[in-house]
């Protein structure tokens, strides 16, 4: 069956298979990548550049009118104050790649005065092509996609993401996952927003939650599960999600039963639910700190110092056990 695509996505898919040619160039010898860091565990490959700019080449030669917010060069180019503005993730995942693990994508979406109409999910490694327009569905290659039928959280998959941002809450964190997992079926990290969107979309799996995403991690996705049937929004249920570095994402009946595990841990959560999540961390954070450890009895002492070897117990004509040379 061949789509009837709405032309901006046509030429978005045009930038998305563009660029997703790059990245398997790339990925055939990714020893040769050359990778820097923006933060802490936030890194950069030339391959994020070059994909980021073939895609706006791409798209600003069909679309000259048009603003651009993408994730390396921001705001750089395209027209300012635009009405029409594509927000582009040029490879999310971009630790999976590097480590040469197949799980990244390219992301293009297109605001229409703030509001997402056209979306791209491009998954290079296998050729699997998500596309969604407001009001028409969503698709994956040929096939029309619909979120999943579970209706049980106790049945349910969900995937999420890890923190890893210096100044992240890892202990918040974990006591937030950790309800998640005694009442779900199971929680996986794939490592790459856009597709755990596009997947929920797809019914691979039921639901999606994390924090500290942006716009360009979240906005096509959301597209894909909203026009697959499902809901997307904060951890209180809210849909004004793009810019609040929280998103939710699920099937309808799964995604109201992650409200009610997650909306105390919002930030537009009340005083009252803020403290009780302050306490449970605090709480969690004490149980898994180190005991006091009895003081060492003078036997343990002796032999926890180090032992002192005599001429006689090293042959004077063995070789090195170790190579001098440096790793």
């Amino acid at each position: 069956m061949s789509l009837n695509l709405h032309p901006m996505v046509n030429v978005a898919v045009k930038a998305a298979r563009a660029a997703g040619s790059l990245i398997n160039r790339a990925a055939l010898d990714i020893e040769s990548v050359r990778v820097s860091q923006k933060k802490a565990n936030d890194f950069v490959t030339e391959v994020d550049h070059a994909a980021e700019k073939v895609i706006i080449e791409t798209l600003l030669q069909a679309y000259p009118d048009h603003g651009i917010w993408a994730e390396e060069s921001g705001t750089e180019f395209g027209a300012q104050n635009a009405e029409c503005v594509w927000i582009i993730d040029p490879l999310d995942g971009t630790t999976n790649f590097i480590h040469g693990l197949p799980i990244y994508c390219v992301s293009i979406a297109l605001a229409v005065r703030g509001k997402i109409e056209q979306a791209v999910v491009f998954d290079p490694s296998r050729n699997d092509l998500f596309t969604a327009t407001k009001g028409r569905g969503a698709y994956l290659n040929d096939r029309r996609l619909r979120v999943s039928k579970r209706t049980q959280l106790k049945e349910s998959l969900i995937s999420t993401g890890f923190p890893y941002r210096e100044g992240d809450d890892f202990d918040q964190y974990l006591v937030m996952m950790g309800e998640v997992m005694r009442r779900t079926a199971g929680v996986r990290r794939p490592g790459a927003a856009a597709l755990d969107l596009a997947y929920v979309a797809a019914g691979f799996t039921d639901a999606f939650f994390e924090k500290g995403l942006q716009p360009w991690d979240v906005a096509a996705g959301s597209l894909l599960v909203q026009e697959a049937g499902g809901l997307v929004g904060n951890f209180s249920g809210e849909a004004d999600f793009l810019d609040q570095q929280e998103c939710m994402a699920g099937n309808p009946r799964v995604y109201g039963q992650l409200v009610g595990i997650l909306d105390k841990y919002s930030k537009f959560a009340s005083a009252g639910d803020k403290a009780a999540v302050r306490q449970s961390t605090l709480t969690r954070a004490s149980r898994s700190a180190p005991k006091n450890l009895p003081e060492t009895s003078p036997a343990v002492a002796a032999v926890s110092e180090p032992a002192t070897l005599t001429d006689s117990a090293v042959p004077t004509d063995s070789a090195p056990l170790v190579d001098a040379a440096p790793l």
